[in-house]
């Protein structure tokens, strides 16, 4: 006996239903929800972890330069000296540094020199997120340890 014409199709896809995809999809949205301040969090505390070695390596290679040279870089001079030798500087060994990148902080600003007015010491500054001086949290300044 042949089935009949009229007799209703059944099918099943085994598909999801619309109600299924939309519960899945606020579940995903609540977990995003509750992770991503953490995450937002530690990754300002990485960059800012990473500036303060970005710092400390570009005053280890003013050092370097002082050690080379017999004096820390000008003010004129600023941290390009540490990639390019200065004009009428002997004992000039450098690059001190391997990329101009290392003078820009993880958020793309420039890192800070200044020079003492006696040019006996110096300071290298990252002013944070925001890239200016006296923030507090991912703002703040982050200082190398001064040339003595």
């Amino acid at each position: 006996m042949r089935p009949s014409s009229k007799a209703p199709i059944r099918r099943d896809d085994g598909g999801y239903t619309l109600t299924e995809i939309l519960v899945v999809l606020a579940i995903i949205g609540l977990i995003a929800a509750v992770l991503t301040p953490g995450l937002v969090g530690q990754l300002g505390r990485a960059r800012a972890k990473t500036a303060q070695m970005q710092v400390e390596t570009v005053a280890a290679a003013v050092e370097v330069f002082r050690s080379d040279v017999g004096r820390y870089p000008t003010k004129a001079e600023g941290l390009s000296s540490l990639l390019a030798e200065p004009g009428d500087t002997t004992g000039w060994t450098g690059p001190y540094l391997k990329s101009p990148k290392v003078l820009k902080d993880p958020w793309g600003h420039d890192i800070a020199y200044a020079l003492a007015d006696d040019g006996q010491s110096f300071t290298v500054t990252s002013y944070g997120a925001d890239g200016r001086a006296q923030g507090t949290g991912v703002d703040k300044d982050l200082v190398a340890p001064t040339g003595q």
